[in-house]
């Protein structure tokens, strides 16, 4: 880095954060690079200015630093990152460099990763879905191009799995050749970054993917620019190349935790669970960049994995998220002890945007009333169990046997697939056989035609 003056000494060290003072003329969010006294760069960014006193996050790391001995160069810019259509099947760090041992690609150009904040005029209201495979997410809560559907999950639930099933089977009719997929690991373990890359590429998967690994003994720091580098290289390939593409980032607690040890560090006053006053701005900052913009063919859909602590839906992280979102898909632990996958939970789960992807046209003229339909007969099934818990089995009505039998294939055979790849004629197939189960007059949500058509007694 050159261009401006180097600053010898620093004036103290904070954890990740390094103190100099004397400094004019930098700004909010600048590039610096610390060079110890052994001769090694490091690269940080300015978080706080405080007259002629600089804040500089180090993302390697602090250790070795001298007060007197350490430099400090400033750039002048701002972190930026190249992003090209190369990067398709590449493996790279939370920083953007590579990890696969190939080189940088060629092509390309250097974007800031702040990004800009998409105009709402500008912005196109989203339709048309993003077909996962699975029926409890394209049956009932159906993703759509340009959503913010985050999954929320918990501690031995496996999200994991999940998210690499999401990337091996998601697709868009019509337009496979313009689908891609952003995939940001952010403070995982080495054996799930493993994981996740084989299963990328045994399947094939890798080929249309752009992986970044901020792995769990990496700097914390990088954690906290690893999802605004991955939606640039989104923006990117949706904005300036026309991709629909899927930006899928795990595990938002890490980054958030991240966060707060900036934070914290940095003296910023703390809020519940002792996250930044400013967490909910800065989440907010990251799920915004999505969505479908005038004037070009291409989409971003965000689905961020959130892990709650304790299993706590009212934890900080996941209230944030459910606030910005549009919905959100939660894993339940009772549904996974069951032996049940994916044990995704239906009736705390939703998609807000699911009506305007769904339907003639979009996928059957019958899956609206379906989805209404599986719904709400589950939902009473969770009643009618309660009472059996009670009374017993025995003093149930035929009807209410009924419901019990449509709740034990609903679980078993509808939500539990397994690794199967569900086409969307099947998954709509097993919730009408679901619902064959049940007498014709308990099925209020459909049409009459629907039934006709589509209904047959078990």
């Amino acid at each position: 880095m050159s261009g401006r003056r180097v600053h010898l000494g620093i004036a103290r060290v904070t954890g990740p954060l390094v103190y100099v003072d004397g400094v004019k003329g930098v700004s909010y969010g600048e590039i610096a690079e610390v060079v110890t006294s052994f001769g090694e760069a490091r690269r940080g960014r300015v978080v706080m200015i405080e007259g002629d006193t600089v804040a500089i996050q180090v993302f390697e790391g602090t250790s070795d630093f001298s007060a007197d001995d350490t430099k400090v160069r400033f750039s002048g810019r701002s972190f930026t990152v190249k992003a090209s259509e190369e990067m398709l099947g590449r493996v790279l760090d939370g920083t953007g460099r590579p990890l696969d041992g190939a080189p940088m690609p060629i092509g390309g150009e250097e974007r800031d990763i702040n990004g800009a904040a998409i105009n709402p005029v500008s912005r196109i209201y989203p339709s048309n879905l993003i077909q996962t495979g699975i029926s409890a997410i394209d049956g009932l809560n159906t993703l759509i191009r340009g959503q913010k559907l985050p999954i929320f999950s918990s501690s031995g639930l496996p999200h994991n799995q999940l998210t690499a099933q999401i990337v091996r089977q998601a697709t868009i009719q019509g337009g496979e050749s313009n689908f891609a997929i952003v995939f940001v690991a952010m403070g995982v373990k080495h054996d799930d970054a493993a994981f996740f890359e084989e299963t990328f590429r045994e399947s094939g998967a890798l080929e249309n993917v752009v992986m970044f690994l901020n792995l769990a003994d990496d700097p914390s720091i990088e954690r906290t620019i690893t999802p605004r580098v991955a939606l640039t290289v989104a923006e990117y390939l949706a904005f300036d190349r026309d991709k629909h593409v899927l930006v899928i980032m795990t595990d938002m607690t890490n980054y958030c935790e991240a966060l707060r040890e900036v934070a914290s560090a940095r003296g910023d006053v703390p809020t519940r669970k002792g996250y930044p006053g400013y967490l909910y701005s800065d989440l907010a900052s990251l799920y915004e960049r999505t969505g479908c913009v005038l004037g070009s063919e291409g989409s971003i859909t965000q689905i961020p994995i959130v892990s709650m602590p304790n299993n706590d839906i009212t934890h900080p992280i996941p209230d944030l998220t459910g606030y910005i979102s549009e919905g959100q898909i939660v894993l339940d632990p009772m549904l996974h002890r069951q032996g049940i996958y994916p044990p995704i939970a239906v009736l705390p789960s939703l998609s807000r945007l699911m009506k305007d992807g769904i339907g003639e046209g979009y996928t059957r003229e019958d899956h609206p009333g379906l989805a209404n339909q599986l719904y709400g007969s589950y939902a009473h099934v969770e009643q009618i169990r309660n009472i059996a818990s009670i009374i017993g089995q025995e003093e149930l009505s035929s009807v209410d046997r009924a419901y019990l039998s449509f709740g034990d294939f609903f679980e078993n055979e509808f939500l539990n697939q397994g690794t199967e790849n569900r086409a969307m004629e099947k998954t709509l197939e097993l919730g009408w056989k679901g619902l064959g189960l049940l007498p014709e007059e308990a099925l209020n949500r459909l049409k009459k035609e629907q039934l006709g058509k589509y209904y047959e007694a078990a």
